[in-house]
């Protein structure tokens, strides 16, 4: 028997064996695609955006909380879990919630959902809101500034960014 055969028999033992199992082969295309991209990004099924950070917690949320400030994101709520850190905040039409999760005392995970009405998900604002809190995180590490943590009492909801922030005229 030729390789050839041999290939054609194992694809349809997979694909008989796995019927109605798409999750199967979509997640193996979009690990490689995640893989061959580099990005260091995850999604899962549902369009949620994952990334761990090598920071802790509390450092990953000033630091996601300075950015969305940045983008004019604004922030409605914080919430303390048991694990982490819960965020609610608004991007015009969309809805923002971002779970911060402690994964050990040095390492974070951030998941971020952004929601368009009851059924769509905004992958690109998920990923652009995870990758400007990595631009922070970088930026100080990159300048000697050490990761400020912000006491949760300190903080006000709403959270809008001030209006002479980044030379606004408001």
């Amino acid at each position: 028997m030729s390789p050839r055969w041999w290939l054609a028999a194992l694809s349809l033992v997979v694909l008989t064996t796995t019927q109605s199992c798409v999750a199967l082969g979509v997640s193996l295309l979009a690990a490689g695609a995640g893989t061959a991209a580099g990005q260091g990004l995850s999604y899962n099924f549902s369009s949620l955006a994952y990334k761990t950070f090598t920071v802790p917690v509390e450092g990953l949320e000033a630091a996601a909380l300075k950015s969305l400030i940045r983008m004019e994101i604004d922030v409605r709520s914080r919430e303390n879990r048991d694990h982490g850190v819960t965020i609610l905040a608004e991007a015009g039409d969309r809805d923002v919630d971002i779970e911060l999760d402690r994964l050990t005392g040095r390492t974070s995970r951030m998941r971020v959902n952004v929601k368009l009405g009851w059924f769509l998900r905004d992958q690109a604002t998920a990923a652009e809101i995870i990758a400007q809190t990595t631009q922070t995180l970088d930026s100080q590490a990159r300048n000697g500034q050490p990761i400020r943590l912000l006491p949760p009492d300190s903080i006000q909801f709403p959270l809008a960014r001030p209006a002479n922030y980044l030379g606004s005229s408001q």
